[in-house]
């Protein structure tokens, strides 16, 4: 995980999803969504697909990398200030919080979940709170 600002977010934002702007945090996968067993928070065209073997198997007694996630520090503070946190952007709490949920945020778009469609962000967000121990 790598904390960072708005300044570099918003050139990864750019460069890797086509948007324009600075944005909170950013997940970049290492495995296919289809290698985590099937979840209601995983895009329908995986969440019926068997889980695959990836094709990097690390050596014994190592981590697996999952993928790596960018934070944007600068926007979770104002995020926060702001009381526009808890990714629905009607939460009140501290900066500390609003980083704590980026991490299970990514973290969870790193495990495949997504938040495309009314569900898959219904469940995801219920993960969130259960997560975050709001829930």
């Amino acid at each position: 995980m790598i904390l960072s600002d708005d300044r570099e977010l918003a050139r990864l934002n750019a460069e890797h999803m086509g948007e324009d702007g600075p944005t909170d945090v950013l997940s970049f996968p290492l495995l296919p969504p289809s290698a985590f067993p099937p979840h209601e928070g995983q895009r329908s065209e995986f969440s019926t697909a068997r889980p695959i073997e990836p094709a990097y198997q690390p050596p014994a007694r190592h981590r697996r990398h999952l993928g790596d996630i960018v934070i944007s520090a600068e926007r979770a503070v104002a995020q926060a200030d702001q009381g526009r946190g808890g990714q629905t952007g009607d939460i009140t709490w501290s900066p500390t919080d609003e980083l704590r949920l980026l991490v299970v945020h990514g973290v969870l778009h790193i495990c495949g979940w997504d938040h495309a469609d009314p569900g898959e962000r219904e469940a995801m967000r219920a993960l969130e709170r259960e997560v975050m121990g709001r829930g």
